[in-house]
């Protein structure tokens, strides 16, 4: 139903709007309450057993993560007498509370249900929950200075570490944009201490290259990287393409998703971290060998196919691929 829909959707944007604004602990988990709320009938819109699940799985990581947020907001206020989100100082609130938005977001090693929620869900939801869902989370670890450095280390190179090595053994394309996302997420929390700019660049660059990797799949009502081989009969421009979009996802220059990768690398090498920096860099290259495997199944196999049972690309819908155009354009050429 359009209202309900509507509905929903205003819900999921009221509530990061009001993470956003908020500098009150209190409203701060009321905002991210309000998303999960929203989301999780978008969720279970198809009534399929696996959607279910998935929607259930979320549903009890989600409150989990919002419990320990509100702990820990009410234990810094017991502690320090103040609800400020910029003025956190006592050091077990704010290691509860990464922990807890660490676990919201999905990184390692609290990421155990992003792969499985992810499998479960439509391609469209997949993406709102890939993209939309991780800003107001985002907000709050940017807002909240004197994190434990150690922690944020370790939980990003452990994100980037398990991203690539669990995606390395999947056949479902949706588990491996979720390893994708927790690898990508490890590579903005390891920054974040030291320019809080890279990370909101890497956020911004990974949205756009996850747009239109998601599109793209839509497009192609793939859901496995069997299901790709005949992706050239569907969209030919398309599929030539597409290698472009995941390696630029995997960060191989000239792409755009090399820049946020670069940079990042700089700066941990001006901060004296080399050996994160290199260990990040390597796990890097775990992640661009399951990119590569799916452009390999997508561009360079042909599948035995009946041309005449495939709906021609061309006749495609415009609501799809205007914004799969712009997108596939950003992630190709932005750098």
């Amino acid at each position: 139903n359009p209202y309900i829909l509507a509905t929903l959707l205003f819900g999921l944007g009221l509530g990061t709007t009001i993470t956003f604004a908020s500098s009150h602990w209190l409203l701060a988990w009321m905002g991210l309450e309000i998303n999960t709320l929203a989301i999780i009938p978008l969720m279970a819109q198809h009534h399929h057993p696996r959607a279910v699940e998935a929607t259930t799985k979320y549903f009890l990581t989600q409150a989990t993560a919002a419990a320990m947020l509100l702990f820990a907001s009410t234990t810094n206020a017991w502690l320090t007498g103040q609800w400020d989100i910029q003025q956190m100082s006592h050091p077990f609130p704010l290691t509860l509370i990464t922990l807890a938005l660490a676990l919201k977001i999905g990184l390692a090693p609290m990421h155990t249900w992003l792969p499985e929620v992810l499998q479960g869900l439509d391609l469209t939801t997949g993406l709102v929950l890939s993209t939309w869902q991780k800003l107001a989370p985002f907000a709050l670890l940017l807002q909240i200075q004197n994190v434990n450095p150690t922690i944020l280390a370790t939980l990003g190179l452990a994100s980037t570490l398990v991203g690539g090595w669990g995606g390395l053994n999947q056949t479902q394309l949706r588990k491996v944009l979720a390893y994708s996302s927790i690898a990508h997420l490890g590579w903005m929390i390891l920054i974040l201490q030291y320019s809080p700019s890279l990370t909101l660049l890497a956020l911004l660059t990974y949205f756009v290259m996850t747009f239109s990797t998601f599109l793209v799949f839509k497009l192609n009502k793939s859901t496995s990287i069997n299901a790709l081989a005949i992706s050239w009969t569907k969209a030919p421009i398309l599929t030539s393409l597409t290698p472009l979009v995941l390696l630029s996802l995997g960060g191989l220059p000239p792409l755009t998703g090399f820049m946020p990768k670069w940079l990042i690398l700089q700066e941990l090498a001006k901060q004296d971290l080399a050996p994160l920096a290199t260990l990040a860099a390597l796990s890097a290259l775990l992640s661009l060998y399951f990119y590569l495997r799916i452009s390999y199944a997508m561009t360079l196999t042909m599948s035995p196919n009946n041309l005449t049972g495939v709906t021609p690309w061309r006749f495609s819908s415009p609501q799809l691929t205007l914004p799969l155009a712009i997108a596939t354009t950003a992630t190709i050429s932005l750098l």
